[in-house]
């Protein structure tokens, strides 16, 4: 088995990327989609995210208001931390149960949006960093995502710097380029992870 962390920053192209991923065969872990999960309605996580932050973080239907939360979060750092503080380890438990049930041979895919933030990179046989300028991330998150030029400021910020996610990077696949071209690469790279997997199983 071969574990591999993506990240990227926010608007980056990393969901492109590991869709891409997942249709050369990689198994893909989400991240953000087991967030969802852990805090799901009737979850603990959930329970101990209302005991942090107030029953105003809940939608009228009893599920997660997750713009609410943001909203509340990306303001303030330490309201930020103790939100990871909640939902990190639950993520974490819940990855760990989902390699386990990989066959031994795969390319496991982690996409960890806060993996060079959480200094998490040692978890993994390589990173695989999605990068893009700060000028692509802004237009994608505005144009794509609909959020206002502050809010989209604001969510970059939040996260680690471009050089910091550099840094930890074993592969770098640049996203500043058309999608037929972000095509090539990734089936580039995985050639490499196959490659490497072969090796690390023999």
């Amino acid at each position: 088995m071969l574990k591999v962390g993506l990240t990227g920053g926010i608007g980056a192209g990393k969901s492109e990327v590991s869709r891409l991923l997942v249709e050369q065969g990689a198994v893909l872990i989400d991240a953000d989609r087991i967030a969802r999960e852990v805090v799901a309605p009737g979850t603990a996580g959930l329970a101990a995210v209302v005991d942090a932050f107030g029953e105003g973080v809940l939608a009228e239907d009893d599920s997660l208001d997750r713009p609410k939360l943001g909203s509340i979060v990306f303001a303030d750092a330490e309201k930020l931390a103790v939100l990871n503080s909640i939902v990190h380890p639950l993520v974490g438990a819940r990855s760990h149960e989902l390699e386990e049930a990989a066959a031994e041979d795969s390319v496991v895919v982690h996409d960890v949006p806060l993996l060079a933030e959480n200094g998490l990179a040692p978890l993994y046989d390589l990173v695989i960093v999605v990068d893009a300028s700060t000028e692509t991330q802004l237009d994608r998150l505005v144009r794509l995502r609909g959020m206002t030029e502050e809010d989209a400021r604001a969510r970059m910020a939040a996260q680690a710097t471009r050089d910091k996610r550099l840094e930890i990077a074993d592969i770098v696949i640049d996203n500043d380029v058309p999608l037929e071209v972000l095509q090539r690469r990734v089936r580039d790279v995985w050639a490499e992870l196959v490659r490497r997997a072969r090796g690390a199983s023999e």
